[in-house]
């Protein structure tokens, strides 16, 4: 179905045509006027220079071959040569039955699907999230599920931190507590205890103590490094502690993510790429990408064009340790061995804008990647506390990300409980559903790579542009619609009539412009135009219905129409807040 906008401008084209100009000057945009039309088109001015001639004459001419448009009600040319245009409400009306007719709304699928991957969460495993994960998992989640919705197959993978340094520290520090557990015996041939030897607790207490005491001991530091080693080389001991350290992790990653709606297809981490890293160092030495530069291997990735220094990218340490670099690079390899994706995107800190530049072109030199692969890296901004500084807890620590979202569940509870009387179980669960819409919309409406402040009692308002809000405007159009079933009235099979007010002409122009912004949100990886337009859809809704008796029209046409055109806003808002990664409650 095409885009609504294209069918306005396809029609001013032909008027341009006509009149005997360039088609392509008829190109139209969204009114910067509101007060005086909807659409305008500026045609005649860029036409002046070209055909020598007063802008005004050339819209003067253009407005007359509109005369009789089944699109524009109006087309009025305006000094010294804009065009402005108003839309004929037959017209708006028949496109948004077509939209209620259609599979996701008229959105045409891709000619050329993709495979992507996207590369988000990035987690340590052994230490719970906290709140710099939000980001990269919200936005992440969001950016897969609208590539899902415009028609591309898209596999999301957590990539986790799970092979390094941090798992010697933690299992030195188990042999230094419990020096007798089985495991570290080199000699036992049997089958290790299926239960781990600690809990997640306990597990989350080791780490910062190992890695306090790695700082202060190098002693301890050299241990640390050893047990990686004997990890990394496959000790059976080592390798049975890791399963269990990794069993513990993961199963509470999974719970804290699913209290985020977050989902990942592939939980693979940087140990399992390990053993493909000693043939890929093999393969950029042997054809001359890899040279020995002060001890470390590295591949040059600067260009002529290049501007700024890109310093080359180390593939290995001058101790023969690999590194981020290494074990990033491995990983494309065997993505694209595995899922030969047409796109990779990576969800990070925009602080790592250079790291990624050099992993990229490192992937693209020694052809680890096919030249048509797309390889994109999506930096986020900082999520600041209001003192404009990173999200700290009042005692000044890193806040644990399940802390967050208790406190905000509690403040959604607190406002969802006050002054009315709610049973406790539906408050509870219809607060959970609100606070995540709070968190969510609050980062997604922000373009990702700009910081922001993390403001709670903004973020949990009713009122303003606020996930709340958006989720109220949703219940508000449920009840409507219960009570007119309630009335005996069916929503099934209903038509949107033409619009008889200004606000409701107004309501079904936003829905007009849901494929666009959808198409635009894909191409741009950019969750902010969904919340932005969700924000104006809400607001053009809210508008409607302040000035408009639904459920009290008298005339039973008039009253099914507005029934219709309640359906498809409630119907396309909740599209956007599942590809936004929440949902709305029943009630409120």
């Amino acid at each position: 179905m095409k885009k609504f906008l294209d069918l306005i401008s396809e029609e001013m084209k032909q008027a341009f045509e006509a009149a005997g100009y360039d088609r392509e000057l008829g190109k139209v945009t969204l009114s910067n006027r509101p007060d005086l039309c909807e659409y305008q088109c500026n045609g005649a001015m860029a036409g002046a220079k070209l055909y020598k001639k007063a802008p005004i004459m050339i819209a003067n001419e253009v407005a007359e071959k509109c005369a009789g448009s089944e699109v524009f009600s109006e087309v009025s040319a305006v000094a010294p040569g804009f065009l402005n245009l108003k839309v004929k409400e037959t017209f708006v009306t028949k496109y948004l039955n077509e939209m209620a007719a259609s599979d996701k709304f008229g959105l045409d699928a891709p000619e050329h699907p993709k495979k992507i991957i996207i590369d988000y969460g990035g987690p340590n495993v052994a230490k719970p999230l906290h709140v710099g994960h939000l980001r990269s998992a919200i936005i992440g989640e969001s950016i897969k599920r609208i590539a899902r919705y415009a028609g591309h197959e898209v596999i999301g993978d957590i990539h986790l931190g799970d092979w390094g340094l941090q798992m010697g520290l933690i299992i030195q520090e188990l042999r230094e507590r419990q020096p007798s557990l089985v495991y570290f015996d080199e000699t036992y041939t049997g089958e290790y205890p299926a239960e781990p030897p600690f809990t997640i607790s306990e597990l989350e207490e080791i780490y910062p103590t190992a890695s306090g005491k790695s700082k202060e001991d190098p002693a301890y530091k050299e241990k640390a490094m050893e047990a990686t080693f004997k990890l990394q080389s496959g000790v059976r001991g080592y390798r049975a502690l890791w399963n269990h350290i990794m069993k513990v992790s993961v199963a509470d990653l999974k719970r804290n993510y699913e209290n985020l709606n977050v989902e990942f297809d592939l939980w693979k981490g940087e140990s399992d790429v390990h053993d493909e890293i000693p043939a890929m160092v093999e393969y950029m030495k042997k054809e001359g990408y890899a040279y020995i530069s002060d001890g470390a291997l590295v591949v040059d990735v600067k260009e002529e064009t290049d501007t700024k220094e890109i310093p080359p990218c180390m593939i290995l340490k001058s101790d023969g340790a690999s590194l981020y670099n290494t074990t990033d690079l491995a990983t494309i390899l065997v993505r694209m061995r595995d899922y030969h994706p047409d796109k990779l995107i990576y969800l990070t800190d925009k602080r790592q804008e250079l790291y990624f530049e050099q992993v990229f072109r490192c992937a693209r030199k020694t052809k680890l990647v096919e030249p048509a692969t797309e390889l994109l890296h999506i930096g986020f901004g900082t999520m600041n506390g209001k003192d404009g500084k990173p999200f700290k807890t009042r005692e000044g620590g890193v806040m644990r990300l399940e802390y967050l979202i208790k406190e905000i569940n509690e403040e959604m509870y607190r406002k969802i409980t006050d002054n009315r009387e709610v049973a406790e179980e539906e408050a509870r669960s219809t607060a959970k559903i609100v606070a995540l819409s709070a968190i969510k919309y609050g980062d997604l409406s922000n373009q990702a790579s700009k910081d922001y402040i993390f403001d709670i009692d903004k973020f949990t308002s009713f009122e303003g542009d606020t996930g709340p809000y958006i989720l109220y405007t949703i219940v508000r159009i449920k009840s409507i619609l219960n009570k007119y079933k309630e009335q005996g009235g069916s929503t099934e099979g209903l038509t949107i009539c033409e619009a008889g007010s200004e606000s409701e002409k107004s309501l079904m122009m936003e829905i007009a412009k849901f494929n666009a912004m959808m198409e635009g949100a894909c191409e741009e990886s950019a969750p902010h135009k969904v919340c932005a337009y969700i924000y104006d859809l809400a607001n053009a809704f809210n508008r409607f219905y302040h000035e408009t008796k639904i459920l009290t029209e008298e005339n039973a046409d008039k009253k099914s129409g507005y029934i219709a055109l309640l359906v498809l806003t409630r119907d396309i808002l909740e599209a956007c807040i599942d590809v936004l990664g929440f949902s709305a409650p029943e009630r409120m």
